[in-house]
């Protein structure tokens, strides 16, 4: 077995970015690569468990209420943009426990800013939820 040197761990090694496979299979190995991490996001994020969840009720309530289409597009951003953030948050929690598996400040401040980001879009996705459906619900009464 080949020994692999230090210099061969880093995350620009061909053989880890696809780099190595020429342009088309590269971009495929990426897409590869980003459909099974986040297949793994939502395999074991409860979180996004919960944003799915949210995704199934707002695009009922969208259909149910025929919004528009730039509502639904605007709609779409915060679902997937919360979505999005969840993987980002998974993302830095696994690389803050690969580089700091014990207790440590500046881990702590690195997890709860990623979550923190995650706070701040889904405030903003229920603002904008709150504009689209709740006119709609006050005119049904």
């Amino acid at each position: 077995m080949k020994s692999i040197s230090t210099s061969h761990h880093h995350a620009a090694h061909p053989g880890l970015t696809g780099r190595d496979l020429g342009f088309w299979r590269g971009r495929w190995f990426s897409l590869k690569a980003a459909i099974i991490g986040a297949g793994h996001v939502v395999r074991t994020q409860p979180n996004a468990w919960i944003e799915l969840g949210a995704l199934a009720v707002v695009a009922t309530a969208a259909w149910a209420f025929q919004v528009a289409a730039v509502e639904w597009a605007i709609l779409a951003v915060c679902i997937f943009g919360v979505l999005s953030l969840e993987a980002i948050n998974t993302s830095v929690e696994a690389v803050i426990d690969l580089v700091s598996p014990h207790y440590h400040p500046l881990a702590k401040i690195a997890k709860d800013a990623a979550a923190g980001a995650l706070v701040f879009a889904v405030i903003g996705s229920l603002v904008v939820a709150a504009a689209v459906f709740i006119p709609r619900m006050m005119a049904l009464f």
